[in-house]
């Protein structure tokens, strides 16, 4: 037998693993590094975060990025560049963390490396009829497992499109396994550059477990930041609280038929994007908005498209536990939006549950590897965006 596969039967065989979860959204803020040790799997899956850390982007990396995000037309031999170049940096920055925490490489058993996104598109967006479902994500998994000599798991969300997925929300899986609690009704709500929710409910069914994209969480919020404030958010929402909601704008911003199509959906930056925006100020007769205004509109956006979604697969008497995550949870401008139109709902973060709320994507992608490695067996039934598979291809470091 290679020794490699030994080595990857053995980690598998072990009572707990330590696995690295990588994450680095559509944001492009940097990447989340959370240092996770997991027993277990599927719903017995436990998971102590023992580290975490964002290694920020500089700029140059950021504007190397955005030459190729969601983009159309671009420079394929720079896609080609960043591929490996992202890998090798991802690698890099691992180890970088490793070191400060004083651990050594040798100590981590697996890498789970989601890579950075470039472009997502499901067919419901590109609507090309002999074309399936389709995402990319660089930062290519050899090139992290050669950097840091660690076994790496990478491109998870391209089994989920073969089997009938589109790529995302990926939080299904690791949401169901932990975060379900018998009798209570749960909602993860994570607010990256695209919102999405996972419902758990109280009997803690998985075949009943539902995810879906909402629209924007903070894409376009932080476009507006870096060109009204130059800064890569409005922090705080100081911006936006200082400003009034258009309510033509608004509802020029709204219409769109992603929010008229059926669960489970996604979208990315490639729809909601500063064009997107300027379209909608054309169409509203809007485009001499101070720029407060933009923003407390922009903010009021993304909080009604995902009360909206909530409001669609919740019921009215039952009782809901919303716990947030990512970096819309730090926006009280838009939390507060949310949860005024949600009353009776509760709300807080991932924190509550042991996960904090900025590291759980990351940690999500270090569940997805654990259980491919010693998971496998939950059902999530037959329905569309929930296949039941296990995900991520193995690179070795030699």
């Amino acid at each position: 037998m290679n020794a490699q596969i030994q080595k990857l039967y053995d980690i598998a065989r072990k009572p707990e693993r330590r696995i690295i979860g990588l994450m680095s959204g559509t944001s492009l803020d940097g990447l989340d590094v959370a240092l996770c040790r997991i027993s277990g799997s599927g719903p017995d899956t436990n998971v102590l975060l023992e580290r975490f850390a964002t290694v920020s982007y500089d700029d140059t990396l950021k504007a190397d990025i955005r030459t190729v995000f969601a983009k159309i037309e671009i420079q394929f031999e720079q896609l080609c560049l960043l591929n490996p170049y992202i890998g090798r940096l991802h690698g890099q920055m691992i180890l970088n963390c490793l070191h400060a925490w004083g651990i050594e490489p040798s100590e981590i058993d697996v890498v789970a490396s989601h890579g950075q996104t470039v472009y997502h598109a499901p067919k419901s967006q590109h609507r090309r009829d002999k074309f399936p479902n389709a995402t990319l994500q660089i930062g290519d998994g050899d090139h992290v497992a050669a950097e840091t000599q660690i076994i790496t798991f990478s491109d998870f969300r391209q089994k989920h499109i073969a089997h009938g997925g589109e790529g995302a929300p990926l939080a299904v899986y690791g949401d169901y396994f932990m975060f379900s609690k018998a009798g209570e009704n749960r909602i993860l709500l994570n607010m990256g550059g695209i919102a999405n929710f996972t419902y758990l409910p109280a009997d803690g069914n998985a075949s009943e477990v539902f995810t879906t994209d909402t629209g924007p969480g903070n894409t376009i919020l932080d476009a507006y930041a870096r060109k009204f404030l130059n800064t890569p958010y409005d922090e705080n929402g100081a911006l936006a609280a200082q400003g009034k909601v258009n309510s033509n704008f608004l509802q020029a911003l709204k219409t769109n038929l992603f929010f008229d199509a059926p669960f489970p959906k996604t979208t990315g930056p490639e729809v909601f994007n500063v064009h997107y925006v300027e379209e909608a100020q054309a169409r509203s007769q809007s485009k001499d908005l101070l720029p407060a205004d933009l923003m407390a509109t922009l903010v009021q956006f993304s909080a009604d498209t995902i009360v909206d979604a909530i409001k669609r697969v919740t019921r009215e008497h039952e009782t809901y536990h919303v716990y947030m995550s990512g970096g819309g949870m730090h926006n009280p401008i838009l939390t507060g939006a949310i949860q005024q139109q949600l009353p009776a709902f509760s709300f807080g973060r991932t924190d509550e549950l042991g996960i904090n709320g900025d590291a759980k994507e990351a940690v999500l992608f270090a569940v997805l590897a654990n259980e491919s490695l010693a998971g496998g067996n939950t059902s999530f039934g037959n329905r569309q965006g929930v296949p039941s598979v296990t995900m991520g291809k193995v690179s070795f470091p030699r």
